[in-house]
């Protein structure tokens, strides 16, 4: 989206006070919320002044022609934002006929007047689709509005890694928890892992190879991958192939490793005794943008059970870990009501497309290549923003929320913030520095680390670890406390909704 249309959209809305008089000015206050935001660009006179003074009649003719179908092109695409937000509005308040109509006017603008080959156009097409879903049927789904019902797990992990190749996003997600839990278990010989969604594992070479040249020798490495039971079908544990890869490579590389399966349904139906902690093992949980998804309605909460996310913090917190690494989208797209989150999500999915597209861009002038992943990266964006407009209940689990409330909850769950070293802001800067020409920087704040599109900050990292008893000293070993909590039971086999698989992959 051009930086003049941003502010211009955000200026336009701030005046109008609302959208047809029900959002509320809070909801657009003028503010950057686009990166790199700029002044509204020069008007028509000014730029035919200026172009005066150094151009002749001709280059002046053109330079307004330019500005006249620049100026065009804006005005098309704020309104069809304004036909959006009004359409979504209307949902909201039930009005499905106006819905439709706005809707219809929207998909007339993107086929007319607003291209979707790239730009402001691209994002705006994924949500007039998703509001499009929406409205079939004229109510909302309650058990997810995904693109197509390619939902397994398999197809999930396949958009995963496109999303991964596409640009630096889940690159520093993974890099900044592998530097945490590296410092973390600086000097141990016997370091176990809980991965709370091990996907396709390609979180853990870099955290091996790491590993592997530590002075002295590597320890005894342990990953406990989790993730969804095998399929009903009998078709291809992925979980498995997942351990066999890594335990190929760090027999390469000569580092001692095992590997566990843990398989769920749902994290909160996980025990402690399943990853069959030993004692003496440095214990790192590690969750790359997944605990939002076990955030609920606040009227949905059970008064008599814990909600899936207090669940999970607590038994991640009773197995106290000597370092929980959390990564999450820095957004806020856990909102009660439909337009506040269609319009938080709408700003902050054009800041991701346009960094995409920027690097995309400039891979294309280095290499005249296009960059890796892109259709399936978009498809894995897709998604959750389906997930975000078209569901509600239990079927949303997009429920993006910012820093400041997942600090306050982890703390409230009995975690202690550990502040990133210095060494992880100056790598996460080196990481990024093949990215940074196309606006890709780390920033440091509060203690944490935020991948920045400009000014816009899409993830943040967060390194906690859990408080100590109050029979504690402040300085002691967690560890040292714990030699209970993760022995394995007898009975621990033969579970398959929420079971561990012991006796993984191991390798001398």
């Amino acid at each position: 989206m051009p930086t003049s249309l941003c502010s211009r959209y955000k200026y336009n809305c701030q005046r109008r006070r609302s959208v047809q008089g029900q959002i509320q000015t809070s909801a657009f206050t003028v503010h950057s919320w686009y990166p790199g935001i700029q002044p509204a660009p020069p008007s028509f006179a000014d730029l035919m002044g200026r172009s005066a003074l150094a151009s002749s009649a001709q280059g002046d003719a053109a330079t307004a022609e330019v500005a006249r179908k620049r100026q065009q092109q804006e005005d098309a695409a704020i309104f069809l934002v304004h036909l959006l937000i009004s359409c979504a509005n209307a949902i909201q308040a039930g009005d499905y006929a106006a819905a439709t109509s706005n809707l219809a006017a929207a998909r007339t603008a993107l086929a007319t007047t607003v291209s979707t080959a790239g730009g402001i156009g691209r994002v705006l097409s994924h949500f007039a689709a998703a509001l499009a879903q929406r409205l079939v049927p004229a109510f909302p789904t309650q058990h997810g509005a995904a693109p197509n019902a390619a939902s397994s797990a398999a197809h999930a992990g396949e958009l995963y890694r496109q999303f991964y190749e596409a640009g630096p996003y889940l690159k520093f997600a993974h890099f900044t928890a592998n530097q945490a839990i590296l410092e973390a278990c600086d000097g141990c010989d016997r370091v176990h892992v809980i991965d709370l969604a091990i996907m396709q594992g390609v979180q853990w070479p870099s955290l091996i190879q790491a590993f592997s040249l530590r002075p002295g020798g590597p320890p005894a490495v342990r990953i406990t991958g989790i993730g969804p039971p095998p399929a009903a079908d009998g078709s291809r544990n992925e979980l498995q192939d997942v351990g066999v890869r890594l335990a190929e490579l760090a027999r390469a590389l000569n580092v001692p490793f095992s590997f566990n399966v843990v398989t769920a349904d749902s994290l909160d139906a996980l025990k402690p005794w399943m990853f069959q902690i030993a004692p003496g093992e440095a214990l790192a949980v590690n969750s790359v943008c997944q605990l939002h998804r076990l955030l609920v309605d606040q009227d949905a909460a059970s008064t008599s059970l814990p909600s899936p996310i207090d669940a999970v913090l607590g038994w991640v917190t009773a197995i106290q870990p000597r370092v929980f690494t959390v990564v999450e989208q820095e957004a806020d797209h856990n909102k009660p009501t439909l337009v506040e989150r269609f319009v938080n999500a709408l700003f902050y999915y054009a800041a991701v497309f346009d960094s995409m597209e920027a690097l995309s861009a400039q891979r294309l002038a280095l290499t005249g290549r296009p960059a890796a992943g892109g259709l399936g990266a978009e498809a894995y964006l897709q998604r959750e923003i389906f997930n975000i407009v078209c569901s509600e209940g239990s079927g949303r689990v997009e429920r993006h929320e910012p820093l400041v409330l997942w600090h306050a909850r982890l703390w409230r769950a009995g975690m202690w913030q550990m502040p990133v070293g210095p060494s992880a802001l100056g790598q996460a800067t080196a990481l990024l520095r093949t990215f940074s020409g196309a606006g890709f920087r780390a920033h440091e704040s509060g203690g944490c680390l935020s991948l920045m599109w400009h000014d816009q900050a899409l993830f943040t990292s967060s390194v906690w670890r859990a408080a100590p008893p109050t029979n504690t000293a402040a300085g002691d070993s967690i560890l040292d406390k714990q030699a209970d909590n993760g022995k394995s039971s007898s009975g621990s086999s033969g579970h398959h909704q929420a079971a561990a698989a012991p006796g993984g992959i191991a390798m001398k």
